[in-house]
């Protein structure tokens, strides 16, 4: 009997397999951006280090989100295994282009399950997912103002201070 009821599953198998790629998509941001709050930190950018650090959390949020939404459905959410994580940066700019290039990956990857949600009209999914395509707009929107004040202020001494000071972590 058990069998049964887990064989009727709430969500779509391949989107659930999506999700489940997803999930080790947003353990590999949070372990990425908790390698940008270390660099930060040993460089002596405390605001940034502090960003990076709740960057890390609010991925790690995500995965857990999508990890319950599979098991709640029905489905098998798998624990990821994270690895590949860049430790090395040049500067601070080069961190928030890489956090941008990852969240408009990210991105990307979101778009792509909405879209198989549609074509196999997994409407519980996809509706699901909508939080999570407010919130990638509003995350890749934060990380280009962040590069706009390189552009407008430079990268070098008094500049990169008055940047960190100005990077918010309690929103």
């Amino acid at each position: 009997m058990k069998d049964l009821v887990r064989q009727k599953i709430g969500i779509n198998v391949d989107v659930m397999d999506l999700l489940n790629q997803q999930i080790a998509k947003e353990a590999h941001s949070a372990a990425a951006y908790l390698a940008m709050a270390s660099w930060c930190d040993h460089n002596g950018l405390t605001n940034s280090a502090e960003f990076f650090y709740k960057q890390s959390s609010e991925e790690r949020e995500h995965m857990l989100k999508i990890f319950r939404f599979i098991n709640e459905n029905g489905g098998t959410a798998y624990s990821p295994e994270v690895s590949n994580i860049n430790h090395e940066f040049n500067s601070l700019q080069e961190i928030f282009e890489t956090a941008l290039d990852q969240e408009i990956q990210i991105t990307k990857s979101i778009n792509n399950i909405v879209a198989r949600c549609r074509k196999v009209q997994d409407f519980g999914s996809e509706n699901f997912l909508q939080w999570f395509i407010t919130e990638q707009m509003e995350e890749e929107n934060q990380f280009r103002r962040i590069l706009e004040m390189f552009d407008l202020m430079g990268t070098d001494g008094i500049a990169l201070k008055l940047i960190d000071e100005r990077i918010k972590h309690g929103e």
